[in-house]
């Protein structure tokens, strides 16, 4: 396999968010540990997106407005998001990574993570939020559309705290897969099961909220039951990931329990998923995650899954709730997918 990407700024760290879960210290760790693991990874500085990247997503007046707020010394858009002078631009160039990692895939290069705040799967159209400017991973698949040309995108989203913004911006779009395991009753709380897509887009947006304590077994029952059958239905010519680690056990911001190896085994089986039937990616971008060591050591394993090198996984059993909340998603969903999910 081709080897690994990690597109990485130094400006990211100047997104300054003070005292605050999403800290630059947060990208530093896993820098660290990144290049002193075994690995074999190319590191690369990403470009700015351009306003007709960024646009595809978000509203002009949304973007002219955020570029004026940091110049002007910035402060909160809300309660929970932070813009410092130095934002506009460290968020212009996480959604540039994106855009970049999407086109190296699409020619063959191989898989890509992108090291980069601020975050993104929450922001919207109009607005950012839950520590989001523009989201990155709905620029990266909006850029596969409308110019590399592809019909056919799978994003999944692992974080704790259900992707909004990703689901808002492709909700009647059905050249987009959007599946999302993440905690019931968090924020921004959206994500219920009877979410599913509108318009053309039916039955195209995948949710699953899993009750709080639910860990690697309810990710395996989520795969089996969803993920797999989907994808090799849906037959996606690119893998996205939006990866969150405040999903592990442990996450200060978080109340699931996955686990390192969890994460190593569901990067794994989507890129052998992906290979079955022929998807390139998968381009993984950091969302959330709030313990730098914990974060850390969770995205080591993703790469080392996505390279095809998981270690035996011997995760626990579902529990009854994990199954009732994946057999909630797969009844809203069936009518939709023919014999697909029974």
């Amino acid at each position: 396999m081709a080897r690994t990407a990690v597109y990485y700024h130094p400006r990211f760290l100047d997104h300054d968010t003070g005292q605050h879960p999403e800290s630059a210290e947060r990208l530093v760790v896993c820098r660290h540990v990144l290049m002193a693991a075994d690995l074999d990874l190319e590191w690369i500085e990403p470009r700015p997106a351009s306003l007709t990247d960024i646009e595809r997503v978000h509203d002009p007046a949304y973007v002219r407005e955020l570029r004026l707020f940091a110049e002007r010394g910035g402060g909160y858009l809300d309660a929970d998001t932070v813009v410092s002078p130095a934002s506009y631009e460290a968020a212009v160039l996480a959604a540039g990574a994106g855009v970049e990692a999407v086109d190296r895939a699409c020619s063959g290069a191989g898989p890509a993570f992108l090291l980069v705040r601020p975050p993104g799967h929450h922001a919207l159209c109009r607005r950012g939020m839950g520590f989001c400017l523009f989201n990155n991973i709905a620029v990266a698949a909006a850029h596969a559309l409308e110019v590399c040309g592809l019909q056919r995108v799978l994003i999944l989203d692992w974080d704790v705290h259900h992707g909004n913004g990703t689901q808002d911006a492709f909700y009647d779009d059905p050249r987009v897969l959007f599946i999302s395991l993440h905690q019931r009753n968090h924020y921004p709380g959206t994500g219920h099961v009877d979410e599913i897509g509108a318009g053309a887009g039916l039955g195209y947006t995948v949710n699953v909220p899993l009750p709080a304590g639910a860990g690697d077994g309810a990710a395996t029952a989520v795969f089996e039951s969803l993920v797999e059958p989907l994808l090799r239905a849906y037959r996606p010519q690119l893998l996205l990931a939006s990866c969150g680690f405040d999903s592990l056990a442990g996450d200060p911001l978080g109340g699931l329990r996955l686990s390192r190896e969890g994460c190593r085994w569901m990067s794994s089986r989507f890129v052998a998923l992906g290979r079955e039937v022929g998807a390139v990616g998968p381009v993984c971008t950091l969302e959330g995650g709030y313990d730098p060591p914990l974060l850390a050591g969770a995205v080591v394993a993703t790469l080392e899954g996505v390279v095809g090198d998981p270690a035996p996984f011997q995760g626990q059993s579902p529990g009854r709730d994990d199954l009732a909340a994946v057999s909630a998603s797969r009844h809203a969903l069936a009518p939709h997918w023919g014999g697909v999910l029974g």
